[in-house]
């Protein structure tokens, strides 16, 4: 895989860097469906199936993954409303291949969410309706993207969404439109605006909602050195969201720039133990609010593989459920993901 290009929004991934930390694979005969992962080929960065099988074929025992949109593989022509549909289109093609067998025994894309401009209001179920077609039974929901802060450096130029976005009459109409075609809402914001979709959680009870990378705490640009501050106004807002109960959360996307670890300066990546360790208090609290049945590790590749390898994501993981109990695990690692995305129970 090619590195990412230097300079952009997402940490650039390099592979001797990456191949510098080598771990035992903590836990091989676990069953895990990384909830959260993206393909795409973009100018100076390409992450496609061989390159998802090359990372899902490390060690950890993969059976099935989740799509998330990302903005790639749109149709060049036809409405623009309906261009989106082509990134399912061609999610369904890798699920395919998947699910034939050839590859190994991941089922890649076995769910697949996508991208409808939910500020077309009701008028984005003909959208959903041409996912749905387009998905061939694994079309399952839509994120449109609503990350803002004022601190402009924080924002990636390809997926900025306006402030107060989930507040808007016409976003609000297209949410509306999901539940009756049995499709889910994935959410990706920043911590402040978890007030905005808690009141959207709360206005769309029927909704199954799903936060993405434990809710976006952030710590880089304007945000940098406050993490006591910042975690304290996170756990607070999370606490309340863990009170609607068709909400789920997604553990895991905490490798990016702007959640400010660092993990990327080092000589040499960090370790699972390293990782687990800067995790465990997002992980754990959302662990406790929410309760495994309603929480499940992603991998967020290749956005987090700027700053450390899938092998060791996983083992962090691991690492930060060692205590919980054989049920809990189940949830944490497939259960919550079968179940919240609707996989088929010989997914295993």
């Amino acid at each position: 895989m090619s590195p990412s290009p230097a300079g952009a929004h997402y940490l650039p991934v390099r592979p001797a860097w990456l191949a510098r930390r080598q771990e035992e694979v903590l836990d091989p005969e676990l069953p895990i469906i990384d909830a959260h992962h993206h393909l795409w080929d973009r100018e100076g960065w390409r992450y496609l199936a061989e390159n998802l099988l090359q990372d899902v074929g490390a060690g950890h025992r993969i059976v099935a993954t989740i799509f998330m949109q990302a903005q790639a593989m749109y149709r060049s022509d036809g409405p623009p409303a309906l261009r989106p549909v082509g990134e399912t289109e061609f999610a369904n093609g890798v699920a395919a291949m998947g699910a034939s067998g050839r590859y190994g025994p991941a089922r890649l894309c076995a769910a697949i969410v996508g991208h409808a401009d939910l500020t077309l209001g009701s008028a984005v179920r003909d959208v959903l309706e041409a996912h749905l077609r387009a998905g061939n039974g694994r079309f399952r929901g839509i994120r449109h993207l609503t990350a803002w802060d004022a601190d402009a450096s924080l924002l990636n130029p390809r997926s900025a969404g306006p402030p107060g976005l989930m507040e808007r009459a016409d976003y609000l109409a297209g949410v509306a439109a999901l539940a009756p075609l049995g499709l889910s809402f994935d959410a990706w914001l920043f911590h402040p605006q978890l007030p905005e979709f808690i009141a959207l959680a709360r206005r769309f009870p029927e909704t199954s909602m799903i936060l993405n990378h434990v809710g976006g705490p952030l710590g880089a640009g304007a945000y940098q050195g406050r993490r006591d501050e910042v975690f304290a106004a996170w756990a607070a807002d999370i606490r309340v969201l863990g009170a609607c109960p068709n909400v789920t959360v997604k553990l895991g996307g905490l490798g990016m720039r702007i959640n400010g670890f660092g993990f990327a300066d080092g000589d040499e990546p960090p370790s699972s133990a390293e990782l687990a360790a800067a995790w465990a208090p997002y992980i754990m609290t959302c662990i406790e609010t929410f309760g495994a049945e309603r929480c499940m590790f992603e991998s967020n590749f290749p956005v987090d593989k700027g700053s450390y390898s899938y092998l060791c994501c996983w083992n962090a993981f691991k690492r930060l459920a060692a205590g919980a109990s054989a049920p809990e695990r189940q949830a944490l690692f497939s259960g919550t993901a079968r179940r919240v995305y609707r996989l088929e129970e010989d997914v295993t």
